[in-house]
């Protein structure tokens, strides 16, 4: 970070729709080859993860064969692995629906692929949403998942969360979840491992963003205790953390960042693919061959 910064410094550096001029063609893309994932057959969608604004959920059943396994109850089939993918889009905008584009790599790998909605900031004077609040909401969404994802074929038991930009925020801070206070059934290692791309580990740096104040509205100690990076290392499973070579200085940094706090042990990669932008780098989280692909097949298991 550069020494007192300006806040036209602070725009420069996270305003990646100016960064990126071409981000329109991104966006049209995965809203295009979005429709048409949610067409194929074991999408279920809109499935309600609880009462409030944005609370649904969409599933992806695993297109491969399932394996038989005599030790297996019931039907004899093995359970598959559990992708959950948080969206970005600065807690404020973009949708579940405009991100079903990377479930079919996935669930043709043999995963289960959850994609949950959440309220987007500001909400209304009446009902505000914040960034804690959105936290909640994931925190809602994955015992929601941890509770029904057999139903779907998927294993509660292999739960990997995945998020990009905002939702790479979002997925640090479901690892970092202390799971036994939200409900005493549920286990402590509920997300086994998760996947950071392009994510936003401490926002300071976001409160002090003006193109981000009126929306966000975060606080001085909403900043802090919404900060993965300042919150303990998780006791249980990895978090891997990438951004594109390209990115700004400041998302480098905020990628470094959650190694540098939590220890090498927690964040056993931490690294910048060269030539990807802040939207092309989910394009390759969705290519079969691609490093990152690769990376979170790892994760999964598959």
């Amino acid at each position: 970070m550069a020494r007192n910064p300006s806040p036209q410094w602070f725009d420069g550096m996270y305003n990646n729709r100016t960064l990126v001029p071409d981000y329109a063609r991104y966006l049209s893309s995965w809203a295009g080859r979005s429709a048409a994932a949610r067409l194929l057959p074991g999408a279920h969608l809109d499935i309600a993860y609880g009462p409030g604004d944005g609370e649904s959920l969409d599933v992806f059943r695993s297109r491969a064969e399932p394996v038989p396994n005599e030790k297996a109850s019931g039907s004899g089939v093995t359970k598959v692995p559990v992708l959950v993918f948080l969206h970005g889009g600065y807690w404020r905008s973009l949708d579940k629906a405009d991100h079903s584009f990377i479930a079919p790599q996935y669930t043709q790998a043999g995963a289960c692929v959850v994609v949950p909605n959440y309220a987007l900031c500001p909400g209304s004077d009446a009902d505000p949403v914040t960034v804690p609040h959105i936290a909640l909401q994931m925190v809602k969404a994955l015992v929601w998942t941890w509770r029904n994802i057999d139903q779907y074929g998927g294993d509660p038991a292999r739960i990997t969360v995945v998020g990009h930009s905002a939702g790479g925020h979002l997925a640090a801070m479901m690892l970092a979840c202390v799971w036994k206070a939200v409900a005493p059934d549920l286990p402590d290692d509920l997300v086994r491992n998760a996947l950071s791309i392009s994510g936003l580990h401490e926002l300071e740096s976001i409160r002090r963003t003006p193109f981000l104040q009126v929306s966000l509205r975060l606080s001085p100690e909403d900043a802090v205790r919404a900060s993965p990076a300042w919150l303990p290392a998780p006791a249980q499973g990895i978090l891997n953390s990438v951004c594109g070579g390209d990115e700004s200085a400041e998302f480098l940094r905020q990628n470094r960042l959650i190694q540098q706090a939590w220890g090498k042990r927690s964040v056993p990669v931490c690294a910048s693919l060269p030539g990807l932008n802040h939207f092309s780098i989910l394009d390759t989280f969705a290519a079969s061959g691609s490093r990152l692909h690769r990376l979170s097949r790892r994760l999964l298991q598959l």
